[in-house]
């Protein structure tokens, strides 16, 4: 009787072992199959958010190179007049794209100073107290610069204006 009771538990432990390994072999392969499409989309999510938000080839900037900085002497102008007399002192930097533009803006000091003054001494100190003022006037300073210093001359690339000192009294 106990071999017939041992034999019995024998054949009922073989028949448990193919379900529990069927069992065990269908659980991995669903985990495997919910981790690879997971995985898949993250991938698809993730790339698309990261190429939208890549800077366009135009846009993007040499980080290889470092920034070329030119310091501008200071600038003391009467502004227009709104409440009496105003004036404005201030100095910027001009940011520009490599050493030849530099060069550049060194040999048109005249021109530059010239232009950059009448383009200061015309504004009133509401334009530019500001700082969306402040910002426009930046841009224009860069406007400047887009125009050549002689007829059919080179413009210059000047990518930021960053002031360093900005009074109005």
């Amino acid at each position: 009787m106990a071999t017939a009771a041992k034999g019995a538990k024998a054949a009922a432990d073989t028949a448990d072992k193919p379900k529990k390994s069927r069992l065990l072999i269908i659980i991995l392969a669903a985990l495997l199959v919910l981790g690879g499409g997971g995985g898949a989309a993250a991938w698809y999510f993730l790339g698309q958010k990261a190429e939208t938000h890549a800077p366009k080839a135009a846009d993007a900037v040499d980080l290889s190179k470092p920034p070329v900085f030119l310091p501008m002497e200071a600038f003391t102008v009467n502004l227009q007049p709104e409440n009496g007399e105003q004036f404005l002192q201030t100095s910027f930097t001009l940011q520009v794209s490599n050493q030849a533009q530099l060069d550049l803006i060194k040999l048109y000091m005249p021109h530059v100073r010239s232009r950059l003054l009448l383009l200061l001494s015309g504004k009133k100190a509401s334009e530019i107290l500001t700082v969306d003022g402040k910002n426009k006037l930046s841009e224009e300073i860069i406007a400047v610069f887009r125009q050549p210093f002689t007829p059919q001359g080179p413009t210059v690339n000047v990518t930021n204006v960053l002031f360093t000192s900005f009074v109005v009294q």
